[in-house]
């Protein structure tokens, strides 16, 4: 005899499967491309210098809501399009960031051309290789993978159909945050230091030299930290004082008696700042830790991925395919996915062989091979990421390790074919990038479906917006790269000019010829001392690129044909202080490391075991490596924002256990006055239920835990504020790096208040920075409702 099993309840989506309304519209199409134009920019900017980068879905949703209602009853379904188009901007800008600026430190030129090629390809096939997964991962298992991100967006979007408005508080955060970065940056008016700096020399001894403790005081680091909380910012500020109060003044203090430079350094300890500290012996340290930490994450993980795989194979095909599918069942036809994927490919080995990176020549076989390695790591990466991504969400997605294995076996593949020439290596950080920018746009686009999904809007409508937000946010990405590589560079004099022999260059050291950049380049001093130099005659020096070699860092410099002798470091914007981009140093490192053999494994291994030592402390070791690889400016400025989060997080919580109070004392006065009034709105009460009532029959509070209270959602008002906060401090940085790329093409300065003002002190920097975060604090607890 048969056993009926129980059905569970059909699930039905806020828009009926029946109902049709505007969806694939031309404005949501445009003002989608708008944002993941606007936030590609914000996340390149804010990923090169925080390491981190925040979902964007939330903060699009709700500018959409409200400013679609500005120009008439918006559909639900136009809302989740913008979202969508949008969003995509913001999950390339992630794979770029991650993996392409390897190439600068591979000393190679990172080209417009590359980044929108590569981009478009790992974009598209990211879109592409994850639509045969849609029916398997967001319908089937509709129940097991929540998709945080792409749960609480619906969530946004169906209260903005109901009336609901949270956009006054983003565009708060937008206007203040604008406002401070306008006068704190100091590419534009730059009223008080940008970044306040102490750098101790105690007593005798010279205690703590080499040390520094500084804060880059701008918003947009306010709100990441407030974002990702306290607990991770704390990590994060963990990992920066070890490497700037612990490791730093223990390099100074056993180095500092030493009569010739220590490798890879190439000065004498003495003579180095903290910022060089950080960059010849921290950096390669934080580069070992955090390939250490990746691939740690990688192991944690693995288990998940293997079921994803088996889920994903097991699954793929087996859906019922209805002769009439409903609206909300129509993805992209098999054709397009498949034809389209294949298409992709052909290009990318056409561009590889007619494009290829300056002084990268490799055979049509080697681009043959990194076209078929890009399936394979590609399509795998994908079912993973958009797997993973339901159960713990896009921010915890471990991406930057499986790049690092995708990475670590093209290299090994390459070594084994003797593919050692520094091309196969801009080769492998090619196949990576691709597979990065795909494995990131996967999970982002998987999130959206989910959206899609609850709401009832149609699949291959969502997936044409999100292909066309790839290639329209492409522009930006690749144009903000590049002036932030430019606008952010410096030209530094070395403390002491260093004697070479064109005709003898030492391994590692090559002759690109004479500096055709600007004549006059103005010169930073190396001791911090604000001394102004220019150097009048640029293009008359030699352009000298060292990569792994043991005579000089590697970087770029500019010998002097006169003197005989180097004299200045060209230092690019991308890998400086401003802008370390720890991921894509990383894969540097990692691609570097196999293929040349030529890195400092000491630093390195001692990285790897540091990482070992937190991880057997129990703490989650690849934020503590990210923050001992990131200068203490950065980690410490998010440190404030994660102690605001940690503030209101207690603020609302004494807040409720008040309201409980209040309810609770009024209730009483009901039982005491009109007991059967009081059962009545109580029908479950139990007097005999300890957590119902005391031993005299008392009615109990309602209890209430830590977690209710203070766990904020993605929609909070401090979350809504803080995004705006990291897109003002984006935006208006982006438009500083503008303003100093005009001034290096024109030779012409925008006026500024002189450092000698009466308010351009380190103090006022402190004291401008706490009112900023202390806005963040009030209007993080000043509820939504109050606005209407």
């Amino acid at each position: 005899m048969a056993t009926s099993t129980p059905t569970k309840p059909t699930f039905k989506p806020f828009v009926s499967t029946t109902e049709t309304r505007p969806e694939l519209s031309a404005r949501a199409l445009i003002l989608g491309a708008i944002f993941g134009v606007l936030f590609g920019a914000v996340t390149v900017y804010v990923g090169l210098r925080a390491g981190l980068t925040v979902a964007a879905s939330i903060p699009i949703s709700v500018l959409s809501i409200s400013i679609l209602r500005a120009f008439g009853k918006a559909s639900i379904l136009e809302n989740n399009i913008v979202q969508s188009t949008g969003n995509a901007g913001q999950s390339i800008a992630s794979g770029v960031i991650f993996t392409l600026p390897a190439l600068i430190f591979l000393g190679f030129d990172l080209e417009a051309s590359r980044i929108f090629a590569l981009a478009l390809f790992g974009g598209w096939l990211g879109v592409l290789f994850m639509i045969p997964l849609r029916r398997q991962l967001i319908v089937e298992e509709h129940d097991n993978l929540i998709y945080p991100e792409g749960t609480a967006c619906a969530d946004v979007l169906i209260a903005g159909e109901r009336g609901g408005s949270f956009a006054s508080r983003v565009f708060l955060g937008l206007g203040l945050g604008g406002l401070y970065t306008l006068f704190q940056n100091d590419n534009l008016f730059a009223l008080w230091p940008s970044q306040p700096d102490y750098q101790p020399d105690l007593g005798t001894q010279h205690l703590l030299k080499g040390s520094a403790i500084r804060a880059d005081c701008t918003p947009e680091y306010l709100g990441v930290g407030y974002i990702i909380g306290i607990r991770v910012a704390a990590i994060m500020l963990a990992g920066g004082v070890f490497s700037w109060l612990v490791l730093m003044p223990a390099i100074y203090f056993f180095g500092s008696h030493l009569s010739s430079p220590l490798y890879p350094g190439t000065v004498l300890i003495t003579q180095m700042s903290p910022s060089d500290l950080w960059r010849t012996y921290v950096r390669p340290m934080g580069a070992g830790g955090v390939a250490a930490a990746g691939l740690i994450t990688l192991l944690r993980t693995l288990p998940t991925i293997v079921g994803a795989l088996t889920q994903g194979f097991k699954k793929t095909g087996s859906g019922k395919s209805a002769a009439q599918p409903s609206r909300t069942e129509h993805d992209l036809p098999p054709i397009m996915v498949f034809g389209g994927s294949l298409l992709l490919i052909v290009l990318m080995v056409l561009f590889l062989e007619f494009k290829p990176i300056p002084g990268a020549q490799v055979g049509l076989f080697a681009n043959i091979a990194a076209a078929l390695l890009v399936v394979v790591f590609g399509f795998l990466f994908v079912t993973v990421s958009a797997r993973i991504v339901g159960i713990v969400g896009s921010s915890a997605s471990p991406v930057s390790g499986m790049t690092i294995a995708t990475l670590m076996a093209t290299a090994a593949i390459f070594l084994v074919k003797g593919w050692t020439a520094p091309a196969f290596g801009a080769l492998a950080i090619t196949i990576g990038g691709v597979v990065c920018i795909a494995a990131s746009n996967a999970g982002d686009t998987s999130q959206d479906l989910k959206t899609g999904y609850l709401i009832g809007a149609t699949p291959w409508k969502q997936q044409i917006a999100i292909m066309i937000g790839v290639i329209v946010s492409i522009f930006s990405i690749g144009a903000t790269l590049n002036a932030m590589n430019k606008g952010l560079e410096t030209f530094q004099r070395l403390p002491k000019p260093i004697v070479f022999s064109l005709d003898k260059l030492p391994d590692g050291v090559q002759n690109n010829g004479h500096f055709t950049g600007n004549d006059r380049i103005a010169l930073t001093s190396h001791t911090a001392d604000h001394a102004k130099e220019e150097l009048s005659n640029a293009r008359q020096y030699v352009l000298l690129n060292a990569i792994g070699s043991t005579t000089l860092d590697d970087g770029k410099y500019l010998y002097n044909t006169a003197s005989g002798e180097i004299e200045v470091q060209w230092i690019q914007g991308i890998g400086s202080e401003k802008a370390a981009a720890p991921q894509g140093r990383l894969m540097a490192t990692v691609i570097n490391g196999i293929l040349s053999r030529k890195l400092p494994w000491a630093l390195v291994l001692l990285g790897v075991a540091i990482v070992v030592v937190v991880e057997l402390l129990g703490v989650r070791s690849l934020t503590f490596a990210v923050g001992a690889y990131l200068s203490i400016a950065t980690t410490l400025a998010i440190f404030v924002g994660g102690v605001m989060r940690w503030m209101v997080d207690r603020a609302l919580h004494r807040q409720a256990l008040k309201q409980i109070h209040l309810e609770h004392e009024a209730s009483l006065a009901l039982w005491h006055s009109d007991r059967e009034a009081w059962l009545a709105q109580h029908p479950d009460f139990d007097p005999t239920d300890p957590t119902h009532a005391d031993p005299t029959g008392l009615p109990l509070p309602n209890t209430i835990t830590a977690r209710d209270a203070t766990i904020e959602s993605e929609v909070s008002p401090g979350s809504l504020y803080a995004s705006g906060l990291i897109a003002a401090g984006g935006i208006v940085g982006l438009l500083g790096v503008c303003v100093k790329l005009y001034e290096a093409a024109t030779d012409r300065s925008i006026p500024r208040f002189s450092e000698h003002n009466p308010l351009h002190h380190d103090p006022v920097s402190v004291v401008m920075f706490a009112l900023l975060a202390f806005s963040l604090y009030y209007f993080a607890r000043k509820p939504l409702t109050a606005e209407g």
